[in-house]
């Protein structure tokens, strides 16, 4: 049920994320041409935004690689379009890394329901957020990023302040400065993107700009974690022609073998472009390049490293 009492009263007051946007004044009478310009001038916000919170970004990726090198695991909690958010980052780290499922998760109010249909009303419902971390077994090794645009989002401020109550790593992604929300966190990213175009469609600005902080975040562990060399993601697994395509093109550009070869690599490797590019470098049969990959936490380089040493 709504509670009208808690609405404001004074609405000259309201959070950032509510305002009105004065560029986009009688937008339904601007012809297409014009809706665009002021999107795509609109859509500069969200890449500042990010650069302003660069050394909260830089915190929370390193904290979190520490947390997952000692089996921590990450979970984003959201609602609607954030809560979408952070669903989607996480889905896409097992094909991208080949990390298993329960490493990056994503939380949503209301489930996987909630990723068609609206269900907005289960963002005031905060002791759910509490049963949804509890149901994932979240503990004290792990790192919780909360995502709310307003800072106000109640499912999200109870899994906030359960995370930092069980001393987990807590950090928080939103849109508005601190006088408009404070948030219970080890960690507080803002990113402000100002008033959206529609007043208060935060899937607009604030979520393009989440999307990216979130991008940067998850690519960022996972480049930390030892699962890209140089450029190139070599944590995949050979799942399709697509990937198979990929696989070849890594190992020929750093491998420096021809297609066959590379072929027969990844048959003996079982799709493993990281164990196939160890081999290919180094030498070494496949139980030696697996023993060595398993001694340095899978880390290639590092690998590579010990190689050219011994």
């Amino acid at each position: 049920m709504i509670n009208y009492n808690n609405n404001p009263k004074n609405y000259n007051n309201r959070i950032l994320t509510e305002q009105i946007n004065t560029t986009s004044n009688e937008l339904d009478i601007k012809s297409t041409k014009e809706i665009v310009k002021i999107f795509s001038e609109a859509d500069k916000a969200p890449q500042k935004a990010v650069e302003q919170a660069i050394p909260e970004i830089i915190n929370a990726i390193d904290e979190i690689t520490k947390r997952l090198k000692l089996n921590g695991r990450l979970f984003y909690i959201g609602t609607g379009t954030s809560g979408r958010l952070g669903v989607l980052d996480a889905s896409e780290c097992p094909p991208t890394f080949c990390t298993n499922p329960d490493l990056v998760q994503g939380i949503i109010a209301g489930g996987i329901p909630s990723l068609t249909r609206s269900s907005e009303f289960l963002e005031d419902v905060a002791e759910i957020a509490i049963s949804d971390l509890k149901d994932r077994n979240f503990s004290n090794i792990d790192v919780l990023i909360g995502i709310t645009a307003s800072g106000r989002t109640p499912y999200v401020v109870e899994a906030l302040n359960y995370s930092k109550g069980i001393n987990a790593l807590s950090i928080s992604i939103s849109s508005v400065p601190k006088s408009d929300s404070s948030l219970n966190n080890d960690i507080d990213i803002r990113l402000i993107t100002g008033p959206e175009i529609l007043a208060g469609s935060t899937r607009l600005k604030a979520g393009t700009a989440t999307k990216m902080a979130l991008n940067i975040i998850s690519t960022s562990v996972m480049i930390k974690l030892g699962k890209v060399y140089d450029n190139r993601m070599i944590d995949l697994s050979v799942s399709n022609d697509k990937l198979m395509d990929r696989a070849i093109g890594i190992l020929f550009d750093i491998g420096l073998v021809d297609k066959d070869t590379a072929v027969q690599l990844l048959k003996k490797t079982n799709g493993s472009v990281k164990l196939s590019l160890l081999i290919a470098l180094s030498g070494l049969d496949v139980i030696e390049a697996k023993q060595l990959l398993n001694d340095t936490n899978g880390n290639l380089r590092t690998a590579l490293i010990k190689v050219n040493s011994d």
